[in-house]
């Protein structure tokens, strides 16, 4: 007999995916411990579980993904053929229809004019803390993409408008903004995304208390501080309506202690996600409980609840430490909304992490 762990590691179909499916009356286990309610598998059982796997892969319904089961074993395979070829038909009316909506869209962004444009042509000069600025950096720098196929993520948006500078950095599964008083400039609103190999070179230069001077020329950022200086080139692209992204519906608060949850996460339950069921890479996810008392707890596999909020375990903890104070506010509504961790001491400090969806 295989544990289910075994045939979770074996089969590749997670162990809450198996439970799933259980559940469902597909791969009911061959025995299940009156006691402890641990389910038990046959041998025999591991080639159905990675067939399984193979056509949750594909996308299959679960209603077909039934009868392919129920016909496998079958000496006459029509019926599984026709299944195969029916759900692969599906597949591939759905990308004809995808391309024809997405070319649909490519045409209307050509023929669009680009408002974004005159937001890089500015010249701006501004003075900023130091010490101000490059926390202001740190705060956001985790969140910044290393997709080369999405360039224009992979830098910091610099916003200034009017005595603001919001520090702006996304890689499409979290989002963190940080603002910063400025001097010097009172005109209208400018934009430029500043490469990170740039955005770290200005950082190791604001070590001291002097005031940093920021200097934008058309497509040239020049940064000062002291009698040290480093200037490049801006991307030439455009940065998403983030601030269309931070107008969340009211949200629960809960004040956590950083250190205590940081060690929770790290000794705690792990799920691990996979490609098809969450949006983005596979990663290692901690499932949060939020109590009524603001206690907040990691999830194992047994203790499950629509409720719930599962993230990447990853990015809550670099998100944590950017946060870069003892107490933390994490405000929350529903599993399918985005978790905000922001400083109770400046509410135009924070960042959102994505939830992932759980295969139930």
């Amino acid at each position: 007999m295989r544990s289910i762990g075994e045939m979770a590691r074996d089969s590749g179909l997670g162990v809450s995916a198996l439970r799933f499916y259980d559940r469902s009356g597909v791969l009911v286990p061959a025995w299940v411990d009156p006691v402890s309610g641990y389910r038990w598998y046959e041998p025999g059982q591991l080639d159905e579980a990675r067939l399984l796997a193979r056509l949750r892969r594909a996308g299959m319904p679960l209603a077909d993904i039934r009868l392919v089961l129920a016909g496998w074993s079958n000496a006459d395979t029509d019926l599984v053929r026709g299944l195969l070829q029916a759900h692969l038909r599906r597949l591939e009316r759905g990308l004809s229809d995808a391309r024809s909506e997405l070319s649909a869209l490519r045409a209307v962004l050509d023929h669009r004019e680009n408002p974004m444009a005159s937001l890089r042509t500015a010249t701006v000069r501004l003075s900023a803390p130091a010490p101000e600025l490059a926390a202001a950096l740190d705060a956001v720098r985790f969140a910044a993409s290393t997709d080369p196929e999405l360039p224009m993520l992979c830098g910091l948006l610099f916003d200034i408008e009017g005595e603001d500078l919001r520090a702006v950095a996304t890689d499409r599964y979290r989002l963190a903004v940080a603002r910063t008083r400025t001097t010097g400039h009172d005109a209208g609103r400018v934009q430029i995304i500043v490469p990170l190999p740039l955005a770290d070179a200005m950082r190791a230069l604001l070590d001291g208390e002097e005031t940093a001077e920021l200097t934008v020329d058309g497509g040239r950022v020049t940064l000062e501080a002291g009698d040290r200086q480093t200037a490049g080139q801006c991307l030439d692209h455009d940065f998403p309506d983030y601030r269309r992204l931070v107008h969340l519906p009211d949200r629960r608060r809960t004040l956590v202690d950083v250190a205590a949850l940081r060690e929770t996460l790290a000794t705690g339950p792990v799920r691990t996600s996979e490609p098809r069921n969450q949006d983005g890479p596979p990663c290692a996810l901690s499932v949060l409980k939020f109590a009524d008392d603001g206690t907040v707890t990691v999830c194992g596999d047994g203790d499950e609840d629509q409720h719930h909020i599962a993230v990447n375990r990853d990015f809550l903890h670099h998100a944590l430490t950017a946060g870069s104070r003892p107490e933390l506010l994490l405000e929350f509504t529903t599993p399918t909304a985005p978790l905000v961790i922001r400083r109770p001491d400046d509410e135009h400090t924070f960042s959102l992490l994505m939830p992932v969806r759980l295969e139930n």
